[in-house]
Formats: structure tokens, sequence, C-alpha cells
């Protein structure tokens, strides 16, 4: 008697269905091919597609025993199998045609799931389909279509497992980031006498430690954190490096409830090295969750800012990934089965090495440490333009005032300027140039910097004593793009590509001869930032302009060409002078500092108020360029000078 597959909706044939399907998945011969065009190969396609769509409304569903299900079940079904992977349904596709066996037919389907970092699990399913009573091909439906170790009631689940961050290195190959003592602060509850006092005590001492704590430590939800915990639970306040702790330990080691434990944590060399440079590594927080869900979860360590932002993905390398079997247990709640279906080990992540050099790095760090404004010191290296520190004094976190600020840049861009008139011969070492009290051009006025006077003196001694009106009236000797000229040569407004932002300066070009008399100087309309003006000083020091470059590995892609050399005759002339600068001009608080010092000081008006100014030096000694920026710093004898000196002093020599 032929096998007649029931009608699946007559239960009185559920026994001798299961019975039929045996025999025939057991015993009957293979068939190849389909039925036309009522084939099972439609029914396949009209499953894969109700799978990942949600909807299979329109498939013939039973179970293994013959019965009729309902399609929202069997979707449910699926989605809860599915588990952490539901919301990312696999590609599904049927491969060939299905073989049939009577009326049974079985499919190969690939299952292609997309995990997190791009990673793809595909394998391979049977599908089995009936030949019912009304003609018509149905998809016999079980957890193992989705998988072939999934029974009814399992859950797919997804563990991470983090790679191994990779290191910025220093120039010499060296990690900047390694394991350093810390002490972390905490609050016993059990212990607190006086809550207020306890918080009071607390924040002064926190307000002493030097440099200041950036951002502050905020102790407003201390009082309600304390009374929520259990009373012998270590409410943890802040994580202190061991030398900050140090310095306050006296103060907060007997308070009422407080309590100490000691670690290590991964940290740069000082709380305060390169820290806008470098970013800093942190738990995922809710924005990066947010903005890139197939990329972090919580608990997750991300870089923020600087080199560590930038370059997240590298350094962060590839989690490892494992898919594996969940079941509910006693209460409901899903426990591991310990069957891991899919694994990806975790890759760790590539360094970043950088041109950074700890000596200098910690030199510049050093020198801006007593500044209580804003301020940036930048050092390269003379003979390749490698960025040797790059220091930001007190300022928001992670601000990089060093690299992007754009501020005028004062009596510095004495140094450009005097380039382009020694290159166009409108000047020379000791040709006599007026210093007069005060120079008119179209109308406004320009001064000297507390009003002085030197009369007719050598040019060189202008530039000494850094005499805005010598070059006031010099202006028009460059004509109307000659300081951009000058200032090009030395690589201000290049295309620069460092592996990080970096403003590289706007200098004035036409405009009317005021704005021109102004622009000679370092006002008007002229923009830099310190790096911009450390590698125009190097660039002098050098005889040509070279781009500074932070990154050895991965080198950046498109670096600025080098620049053409200097005429010989002018770099001469203008070393000669920025070195009068420091032995008998506004400079000369340096002069009994170590070495051969070249050096210019600046002081820029930043709006309409004369008083109001920045302050600058640039120089250099050996073979290391720097410029030192302090915004609203007044005079440069005060403030950029002194930092100048401390830097030099704290830096070996080369």
């Amino acid at each position: 008697m032929p096998l007649s597959y029931p009608r699946p909706h007559r239960p009185n044939h559920a026994r001798r269905l299961t019975a039929a399907l045996t025999t025939a998945l057991l015993t009957a011969g293979v068939l190849a091919g389909c039925s036309g065009d009522d084939g099972p190969q439609s029914s396949v396609d009209a499953f894969l597609s109700g799978w990942r769509s949600g909807d299979l409304q329109a498939v013939g569903l039973i179970d293994p025993t013959g019965n009729k299900l309902p399609s929202a079940e069997v979707t449910r079904e699926i989605k809860e199998l599915s588990g952490e992977l539901a919301a990312t349904p696999p590609t599904l596709k049927r491969r060939g045609e299905p073989k049939v066996t009577k009326d049974i037919a079985t499919a190969t389907v690939q299952v292609e799931w997309n995990l997190p970092g791009q990673t793809r699990w595909a394998y391979d399913r049977e599908l089995r389909l009936a030949h019912g009573d009304d003609d018509q091909w149905q998809v016999i439906w079980e957890p193992r279509v989705v998988h072939e170790q999934l029974t009814k009631g399992d859950r797919l689940a997804l563990r991470r497992d983090a790679g191994a961050r990779a290191a910025v290195l220093d120039a010499a190959g060296q990690p900047l980031v390694t394991p350093r003592p810390v002490v972390r602060v905490g609050v016993q509850p059990d212990g607190v006498t006086d809550i207020k006092k306890l918080v009071k005590d607390l924040d002064g001492a926190f307000k002493a430690i030097r440099p200041a704590l950036v951002p502050a430590v905020d102790l407003a939800d201390l009082p309600e954190r304390v009374a929520k915990a259990e009373p012998g639970a270590f409410v943890e306040v802040v994580s202190l490096r061991e030398e900050a702790y140090l310095q306050i330990k006296p103060r907060i080691y007997d308070l009422d409830g407080t309590k100490f434990i000691s670690a290590k944590v991964d940290l740069a060399p000082t709380r305060e090295f390169a820290r806008a440079v470098l970013g800093t590594v942190d738990p995922a927080q809710a924005d990066d969750l947010t903005a890139h869900p197939d990329r972090y979860v919580a608990g997750d360590l991300v870089g923020h800012g600087g080199l560590q932002g930038r370059y997240d993905e590298r350094l962060r390398g590839a989690p490892g990934l494992t898919v594996v079997v969940e079941r509910p247990a006693e209460g409901g709640k899903l426990e591991s089965t310990g069957t891991e279906l899919f694994r990806r080990e975790p890759q760790p992540g590539q360094t970043l090495k950088t041109t950074l050099d700890v000596a200098a790095q910690n030199a510049a760090d050093g020198a801006l440490r007593a500044e209580s404004r804003r301020s940036a010191l930048v050092a390269l290296r003379i003979s390749d333009g490698a960025v040797l520190a790059a220091a930001n004094g007190p300022g928001p976190a992670g601000e990089n005032l060093a690299f992007t600020a754009q501020v005028p840049p004062g009596s510095t861009f004495k140094v450009v300027s005097t380039l382009g008139l020694l290159d166009r011969g409108a000047v020379t070492l000791d040709g006599p140039v007026a210093c007069p009290k005060t120079f008119t051009v179209d109308g406004r006025s320009f001064k000297n910097s507390d009003n002085f006077e030197l009369g007719s003196v050598p040019f060189r001694t202008d530039f000494a004593k850094s005499c805005n009106t010598a070059f006031a009236s010099l202006a028009p000797k460059l004509g109307g793009d000659g300081l951009a000229a000058a200032g090009r040569a030395l690589g201000l407004e290049g295309q620069w590509d460092l592996g990080t932002d970096a403003f590289t300066g706007k200098v004035s070009t036409g405009g009317s001869p005021a704005e021109q008399a102004a622009a000679s100087f370092g006002q008007g309309t002229t923009l830099v930032s310190p790096l911009a003006m450390a590698g125009a000083t190097a660039a002098v020091a050098r005889g040509r302009f070279e781009q500074p470059k932070l990154l050895l590995d991965p080198a950046p892609a498109k670096p600025a060409a080098a620049g053409e050399q200097l005429k010989p005759e002018s770099v001469a002339a203008l070393r000669s002078m920025m070195r009068e600068v420091v032995t008998s001009g506004t400079g000369n608080a340096l002069k009994d500092v170590p070495g051969e010092v070249y050096g210019k000081t600046g002081t820029a008006e930043y709006d309409n108020n004369p008083a109001h100014t920045h302050a600058w030096f640039v120089g250099w000694r050996g073979d290391v360029a720097f410029a030192v920026f302090v915004e609203k710093g007044g005079a440069s004898t005060a403030s950029a000078v002194p930092i100048a000196e401390r830097f030099l002093r704290a830096l070996p020599q080369s």
C-alpha cells in the first residue's frame, strides 16, 4: 500500500503519521528532483523569507508528529531560540534543489549570522518538508532547524572577551602607559560619625593636590551613596596616583570612616604627561554605547580624545566572541549549558609608536606645572621634525592647546617678517631703522610695549628689543603677500598630516596698509598654534621647513613635502638676531641658561584692549626647537620666558 501523508488537521491520524515519517526517512530510496511548480522549493523559500522577516503566515507549518502549528507560535519560538542574536536575523539561503523521498523532502539551508565586529558565523542546516493530502508542501518545524544542538527552551547567547589593548609607545619603543601604583580612597559607612564634616575635609584635601585634579572630585552625591550602602561596604570616592595621595595623606588618613586600598593601574608616567595628545582610556560611556552599539558593550575600555580616541580600533584590537547555549534554570533564570557553538579568539590590538621623548615631555610638563593660566609648550627635534613634547597647562581635560590653538603670535612673528625682509634685501643686520615711540599708518597709531623708543638704531637692535614701530614702518617693503610667502616658506598654512588634529596657521595677506603694518609684528588677522610656531622656528634653525611628525607607526599617509632650502644669508642673519634676543634683548633672562639659546619673545593683543595680551617665547637650543604660549599671560618676560627657562634647565642637553 503506497505511503499517504495524512492531512495535518486530522488528529486521529497522528500515530500513523509518526510511523510513516520514520519509515519514509529511514528506508525509502531517494528520488532526485521536485514536483514542478508546486514543488517543495517554493515552500522552502517562503519559510526562509518569513524566518528573516518575522512573518510566517504564507507557510504551512507542522510539528514532527504532523500537528498543524500556528505561524505566530513558530515565529515566537524562532525569536526565543535566537536569544541575544534575535535583533539581527541571519541571512538565509537555499543550497540547490530539495531532494524528495516520496512524500518527504529535504532541503539544505545556509544560515549566516553577522556577529559584532564584522564576524561571520555560517553553517548549513537541514530543513524537512512533508507533502500532505492537500497537495501542499508543509515545513516540519523543530528547534533543530535553527541549529542542530538546540532544543525547545534553549537560547543563543553571545559572550565577549576583550582583546589585550595595545600600548602607545615612546620614541624608544617603550610603553608610555604601564602599571603604576594608585590608592583607592573610600569610605566605610559604619565608621562615619559626621558625613557633612567628612565631605568638607575630603573636598579641602583634594583641592590642595598639585597639580590640580582635572576634573575636580565631585563629592555632591557622597552622603546619599554612603546612606544607601551596607554598613561595612567600601564606598569608593576616587583613585589617586600614589604621589598625589602622599601629598594629602596626613589630612585624610585618620578621618572617621576613611579606608584606603592600594592597587596598580595602567597609567602614563605622570598625571599631566602629554595628556591631551595621548587621550585617556576609560570604561565605555553612555555616548559610546549609543553611537556604536555594534562595537562596545558596558564594561569595555574605550579610548577618548587624543591618540587613544582616534586610534581606538587599532589599539583595542578585536574582542573574542563565543556563541553559547543557555537554558532556563530554577526560577526562570537563564544559565549556560556549557555548549559552545562558535568561537572567535580575541585579537590583541596593534601598538602606536610616537616620537615623544619621556625626558623632554617631563621637562615640558614640569615647566608648566606652576602656571595657573591656560598654556602650552611644544618641543621639536630640529634634525628630523620629531615632536618630543606637547604639554598643556590648566584647562579643560583633553584640550590640546599646543596643537590646535588659533591665536595671534605677537612679536614672535617678527621672525617671519624679518625673513621676508632679508630675502627681499629690504634690511641688513646693521642697517639703521628708526624706532620711534609711535608710528601712524592710515590714521592708526602703533606703539611699542611700555611706549619705549630707540631712535635710529641698527635693525638687529630693533629685532632684539622687539620694536613694533620699526616693523610697522617696514611693512610696505614686504608688499601685499610678502609676509604670507615668508610664512609658507617656514611651513605655515601647510597641509600637515600628523595623524592628529593640528592648526598650521593663517597668515595675513593683502589688506589695508594699516593691516599690513599690524601683521608685520604678529597682530591683525594672523593666527597660529604653538605647534605651527615651533615648526617655523625649527625651519629657521634647520635652514628649510620639514613637517613636524608625531607618529612613526602607523606613519601618516600624506605628510607635507619638505620645503625648499632657505637663503643661507637670510637665515644666518636671522639666527644671529635671535641669539642677540637672548644675550642682550628681551629674552636676556635666559642668557645664563646652559648652552647656546636662540629665541624671540612675543606679546600679542587679542582684543581691543591693549592691556589684554597673550605671552609667547619661541627658540631653540642644540637640536631642540620649542614654542611657549600663555593665554592672557601679559608680558612675555614675566610668564613665557620663565617657563622657557624652567624647560631648558630641566631638559637634558644633547
